[in-house]
C-alpha cells in the first residue's frame, strides 16, 4: 500500500515543486520556472522524482482528476524528504485513510494562481480543505503555516506549485490525529 501511496503523494507535491532548493526561498534563492503550458500541476509533479510520495498520496486519494483539471490551483507540494519526517507507520496510517488523506492533501491546495510576487508581508488564505492558512514573507523567505517554502513559481497549464519542506496538517485533524 505505501509504495501505491508514495508516488501518488509525491507526484502531487511535484506538480508544487518542479525544482527544490536547499533552504527557505528568498529574494536571491527563490526558485522560479515556467512549465511546458500543456502540463498541469499534476503533470509536472509526477515527472519529478522528488514528489513521487505526493503523487502517490494524490492518486491514493483519488485526487489526480480534479487537479488535472482547469484549475486555477496553487499547490503548496512537500517534497519527498518532507513526507520522510512523518514516523513510517504513522503515514502508512494516513494514506490507508482515504479521508484523512484528502483532507491533509486538500490543506495544501489553494484556489487561485498565487505566485511568490503576489505574497504579502502575512495573510491568511482559505484551503480547498476549507481551513485557513497563514503565509508570511520575509526578507528570509516565505513560510506557509509555519514552514518553509523552499522553491516558488513552478508553473503550470492549470495552476502554480511551490515546494514546503513539510507536510501541513489541517487544524480540524490536529485534535483527532497524532501528527
Amino acid at each position: 500500500m505505501r509504495r501505491l501511496l508514495a508516488p501518488v503523494l509525491v507526484a502531487a507535491l511535484c506538480a508544487v515543486a518542479l525544482s527544490v532548493s536547499s533552504g527557505p526561498a528568498t529574494a536571491q534563492s527563490t526558485t522560479t520556472t515556467q512549465a511546458a503550458t500543456a502540463k498541469t500541476v499534476v503533470d509536472i509533479a509526477a515527472s519529478n522524482p522528488d514528489f513521487s510520495t505526493l503523487v502517490t498520496a494524490v492518486k491514493a486519494a483519488g485526487l489526480a482528476g480534479t487537479l488535472s483539471g482547469p484549475g486555477p490551483f496553487t499547490v503548496f507540494a512537500p517534497n519527498n524528504a518532507a513526507f520522510a519526517k512523518i514516523p513510517p507507520a504513522q503515514l502508512q496510517s494516513i494514506l490507508a485513510d482515504k479521508e484523512k488523506l484528502t483532507s491533509i492533501l486538500t490543506y495544501h491546495v489553494v484556489p487561485g494562481k498565487i505566485m511568490a510576487a503576489d505574497l504579502k508581508k502575512s495573510q491568511k488564505v482559505k484551503t480547498v480543505e476549507g481551513s485557513k492558512v497563514v503565509i508570511v514573507k520575509t526578507k528570509k523567505g516565505a513560510k506557509i503555516g509555519g514552514v518553509d517554502i523552499v522553491a516558488t513559481d513552478i508553473v503550470g497549464s492549470n495552476g502554480v506549485i511551490h515546494v514546503i519542506g513539510e507536510v501541513l496538517i489541517p487544524p480540524k485533524k490536529m485534535a483527532k490525529s497524532s501528527m
